[in-house]
């Protein structure tokens, strides 16, 4: 039986960030004690790039959000890259990996995402091609698969707004704010004692 990566898409993730979060609830920066100033350096970089990803994605949950299984969306984000929605998610990763104060982490995620959602691309658009056909292979001669092209970008005077599914979407779309809130937590409780780091991570 051939592995269906958008229907574990969401599966998936959840389990990667179970273990992110184990990882980072038992281990502590080797920054924190070494280099305060990087330290802070990376998670200032952290919650630029989860700002950047949060509104991203709201950007994208606003085009798509009602018409993802109903007709192609070529325009706003997804005029600069097939994408977009995956691009943001990429940068809130690197993000939330920066905030943990270490280099470990971005790197480690970065990996992750790259080695998996280059599946998950492939098999949504496979879908989209059998679906929409000639209108998705114009789409695909014209408009880069990930990362955008700024000369490419269309943006309609005015677009209809499903706000029931737009609202929905908005939650999912801030999730990696809620991250870093979820670290900062985790880093409070080991920072009072409660329970000591068992190893250090670059």
């Amino acid at each position: 039986m051939q592995f269906n990566y958008e229907k574990n898409r969401i599966l998936l993730t959840r389990i990667a960030a179970a273990l992110f979060l184990f990882l980072f609830f038992t281990g502590g920066s080797y920054w924190e004690t070494k280099s305060e100033f990087l330290a802070a350096l990376l998670f200032f970089t952290g919650a630029i790039l989860v700002a950047i990803a949060s509104l991203g994605r709201m950007w994208c949950s606003l085009y798509i959000a009602g018409y993802k299984d109903d007709r192609l969306v070529k325009t706003g984000p997804y005029s600069l890259c097939r994408n977009p929605l995956y691009f943001f998610s990429m940068i809130g990763a690197v993000g939330v990996g920066c905030a943990t104060e270490t280099l470990t982490f971005p790197i480690l995620l970065l990996v992750i995402f790259a080695s998996y959602y280059g599946f998950v691309i492939r098999s949504e658009e496979a879908r989209l091609r059998k679906q929409f056909g000639v209108e998705f292979e114009e789409y695909v001669k014209t408009v880069p698969s990930f990362f955008p092209r700024l000369t490419t970008f269309v943006e309609p005077e005015s677009y209809m707004v499903k706000p029931i599914v737009f609202r929905n979407h908005m939650f999912s779309a801030l999730w990696f704010i809620w991250a870093i809130g979820i670290l900062e937590v985790f880093e409070a409780i080991k920072e009072i004692g409660i329970l000591a780091p068992l190893w250090r991570l670059y």
